[in-house]
């Protein structure tokens, strides 16, 4: 089915057309007809799956027909988020898909002053995208009023639980109408995202769209052995052989963050980091600049980029391993998005073999380990290459062998 078959009010079908979307993805085709029937919705999806959009096109085509020009019914919608950059990011979601229709989305956050959010909610708004914090700090003081509220969006839940916000969220249902919509959106399922859910929602209807293999198949993610103390000298080569590429580096805290950014400015290397300890306005500022192309290297923490979707991505770096399984998948989707290919490398030292072996047993299949020749080993540590040599030349990147370095036998992973 396309989206020219589907009964969305011009405006929208329009504004699709021009961004070049045709066909709706699994989970866009699964939620709109229950969101468009009224109907609460607990759906499972990972990232890059189009979710966002899912409830955005319809949200906005039931809204449009519902509004006056005063706006003196209040606030109709409630999406709330984990994190500031998501917010800002949904909101765009909200603003480009709604264009030339009646409904006003506007975000608030944290961080930053709250004179001019508050001077925008006087206005009147329709759809509010928030986080837990700066949302509550403004219904305290009067400045946000729930009692008109249709439809309440719980996006990301499962980050949202694990930053500690399930008290925010069932303390925001206390100011919300009884009657309304719910919709329920995670990336993964457990008991107490069930729990929560099913305190939330009436009779919903669960979509659940996990493919066998959750990492997309636009993305070629392989594996290498690298020491710690030597992950510097690989990033290194690789922002050296791809000047032009966008690249996305994951690390595991905010030290590593500032620590593998100060590394790369000794080498000549020019990047911008990431992570929740910077003010709002510096991440704003960082994400732009990476977004624009300005710098073509970001390093984050996965709190800071969970959710965040940054086009044309070329390669994903995982510089350190996550501990937590389900942010590989979380990490890889930020390249490979719609219908490009991307391509995301992970830097694995000996002391973090249980995180791949956790990976794997998440994803349901080995990760590609790439051999790597102790000589070309040596060559990229001490940056003696020729220039004219690609890395492909040095990593058999298709090839799903062990490493000889570490003593494992083709065909077996390493304990």
């Amino acid at each position: 089915m396309r989206f020219s078959q589907y009964h969305f009010i011009d405006e929208i079908k329009n504004n699709l057309e021009k961004l070049g979307f045709k066909k709706p993805t699994d989970i866009q085709y699964k939620c709109i007809p229950n969101i468009l029937r009224g109907e609460d919705l607990l759906a499972i999806a990972q990232t890059g799956t189009g979710k966002t959009a899912a409830f955005a096109i319809p949200i906005l085509h039931i809204l449009h027909s519902k509004i006056n020009t005063k706006r003196d019914d209040g606030i109709k919608c409630i999406v709330m988020v984990p994190t500031r950059e998501l917010a800002i990011q949904i909101s765009e979601v909200f603003q480009t898909l709604g264009k030339n229709t009646r409904v006003n989305t506007f975000s608030v956050f944290g961080g930053v002053e709250q004179g001019p959010q508050i001077a925008k909610l006087e206005k009147g708004i329709d759809i509010l995208i928030t986080t837990p914090g700066r949302m509550f700090d403004l219904v305290s003081q009067g400045f946000i009023k729930l009692n008109r509220v249709e439809m309440l969006v719980l996006d990301e839940a499962d980050h949202m639980l694990a930053m500690g916000f399930i008290k925010d969220i069932r303390d925001l249902i206390r100011f919300l109408p009884r009657k309304r919509q719910t919709l329920f959106f995670s990336a993964t399922i457990d008991d107490e995202i069930k729990d929560l859910a099913y305190s939330l929602v009436k009779n919903p209807i669960r979509i659940q769209v996990s493919p066998k293999d959750p990492v997309s198949k636009n993305v070629d993610h392989s594996v290498v052995y690298v020491e710690m103390d030597d992950k510097r000298f690989f990033l290194e080569r690789l922002v050296q052989e791809y000047p032009e590429s966008k690249i996305l580096v994951f690390v595991r805290t905010k030290v590593r963050c500032e620590r593998v950014q100060a590394a790369m400015k000794r080498v000549g290397v020019e990047s911008v980091f990431m992570h929740g300890g910077k003010e709002q306005n510096d991440r704003l500022e960082v994400m732009n600049t990476f977004k624009q192309g300005i710098v073509k290297i970001l390093i984050a923490t996965d709190v800071s980029a969970r959710g965040i979707d940054i086009p044309n991505v070329d390669f994903v770096v995982n510089y350190d391993l996550p501990e937590h399984p389900e942010n590989y998948v979380h990490r890889v989707g930020r390249t490979g998005r719609g219908r490009s290919k991307g391509l995301a490398y992970s830097f694995c030292d000996e002391s973090e073999k249980e995180y791949l072996k956790a990976i794997e047993d998440y994803i349901g299949k080995s990760v590609k380990v790439l051999e790597l020749a102790a000589d070309g080993y040596k060559e990229i540590k001490d940056l003696t290459l020729s220039k004219n040599m690609d890395l492909k030349d040095i990593i058999r990147e298709l090839e799903p062998v062990g490493n000889k370095r570490y003593g494992v036998k083709k065909g077996k992973k390493p304990k």
